[in-house]
């Protein structure tokens, strides 16, 4: 999702009310609609550069030209709050399909009933949504057993390093192991004063993508266990994630020296990012990171790897934290069958998704485009394709109030970072029961 950053997206899904039960009830996914027959959808999207927004216009007309009597108004650059108000109200302005890049409100969506469920659609279709899509988006698209959206294109995220940087330090590959890492982080860190003329890595949370849950998910973590309940203290990899992030920022410099240094650094989305300027040696990130590096031409080579595995987990490198893009149907639409055909086609249709790909560099959603030759890409772009078709990847389980508990997550690790929490294991288990309180509460 390129221009959009994750931390903001999240932090919006925390704040936004989304969608209460009481206000659409829980919604059957069947559908009384003729699909063959002469008919109009509305599509609301959030995409907004133009670019992008081209991209989802030839995306439509490819189903259009395939489905002639369906007709497709498409709306860009909608916020889920505004298609929040939407699906609450109906309407024939409202939209029948939506697209949302916050994958964190799934578990919303389909509590609430907003979204119909779409497994009878796949069932009738034919379509085995675990043999279509990669594990981790087949399992950000449904919650309690609903699957009321489908994935469209997805993000992965990986490793970029200085290949330059590397040389001159004596490193002759990118790290696969967090020891290995930690190593290489010190041996590309130079100091100037109390501030650095290049850092190996900034690894506090405030940094760029280096979001708790960006780490954790190279660690494999249940965020829950089988009775929805917080699996926060119980799980050791979330430990160990948290031990490992703040050895990073304690050999690194220390959280006051790597903050005062972050403050002088470039935007995420501009040119001066620290990645481009050689101010930063390695990042981590997401796909579309390598086409805005490369804009901005580096005096330096680029390189791109999938992020480390804990040291015990080394047979499984490869893997990374994957999220993207969802699709799904309002449950206030009276034209459920043609919306499907619509659903059906963008998301898995291979030739649809891969010129969408192509068009937006974003990576494919489905298992077939991720190995089809039409897909035009730089060779490095390959290491995400590979990650995001990696059974072993990981994403974020959704959850009945979205994202919150990611941000509480995210907020215990401000905490224990900056040594205002000094204790764990105590941490996460405070940070566990605020979890289930507020999961509670929103049930």
């Amino acid at each position: 999702m390129p221009g959009i950053s994750r931390k903001v997206i999240l932090a919006a899904s925390a704040s936004v009310v989304l969608l209460a039960t009481a206000c659409t009830g829980r919604s059957e996914s069947g559908a009384s609609d003729d699909a063959s027959q002469d008919t109009t959808l509305n599509f609301w999207h959030a995409w907004s550069a133009p670019a992008e927004v081209q991209a989802v216009k030839s995306l439509v007309a490819g189903f259009e030209k395939a489905h002639p009597n369906i007709h497709v108004n498409v709306v860009g650059n909608m916020t889920d709050d505004k298609m929040n108000q939407a699906l609450r109200t109906g309407g024939d302005k409202a939209p029948d399909v939506i697209s949302s890049f916050t994958t964190n409100n799934v578990g919303k969506f389909c509590s609430s009933g907003a979204l119909v469920d779409l497994n009878p659609f796949f069932e009738k279709s034919g379509i085995d949504p675990e043999k279509t899509f990669p594990k981790a988006m087949n399992e950000y698209t449904q919650f309690d057993g609903d699957r009321c959206s489908v994935p469209l294109l997805g993000d992965a995220y990986g490793l970029y390093y200085n290949k330059t940087a590397f040389e001159k330090a004596g490193i002759k590959s990118p790290p696969k192991t967090w020891s290995e890492f930690a190593s290489d982080a010190r041996k590309l860190t130079i100091s100037d004063g109390d501030g650095y003329e290049q850092l190996g890595f900034m690894p506090n949370y405030h940094g760029w993508e280096t979001t708790t849950e960006h780490y954790l998910g190279q660690f494999s973590p249940t965020y829950f266990d089988s009775s929805g309940r917080s699996n926060l203290a119980k799980d050791p990899a979330f430990e160990a994630g948290f031990t490992l992030q703040k050895k990073l920022v304690d050999e690194l410099g220390g959280y006051r020296r790597l903050e005062k240094y972050r403050s002088t650094l470039g935007d995420e989305w501009g040119p001066k990012h620290p990645f481009h300027t050689g101010q930063v040696a390695m990042q981590l990130d997401g796909e579309w990171r390598l086409g805005m590096a490369l804009d901005a031409e580096p005096d330096f080579e680029i390189g791109v790897a999938p992020l480390p595995v804990p040291d015990d987990q080394a047979d499984q490198y490869g893997k990374g934290y994957i999220t993207g893009t969802i699709a799904g149907i309002a449950a206030t639409s009276q034209k459920r069958n043609a919306a499907w055909e619509l659903v059906k086609y963008i998301t898995t249709n291979t030739d649809a998704v891969v010129n969408f790909s192509n068009a937006i560099h974003n990576v494919p959603s489905t298992l077939a485009a991720l190995k089809s030759p039409k897909l035009k890409y730089d060779p490095r772009f390959r290491t995400f394709l590979e990650i995001a078709a990696n059974p072993n990847s990981t994403t974020s389980p959704a959850s009945v109030n979205g994202g919150v508990y990611l941000t509480t997550i995210q907020q215990f690790g401000y905490e224990y970072e900056s040594g205002k929490v000094k204790d764990l294991k105590a941490g996460l288990a405070s940070t566990a029961r605020q979890i289930d309180t507020d999961i509670a509460q929103a049930k």
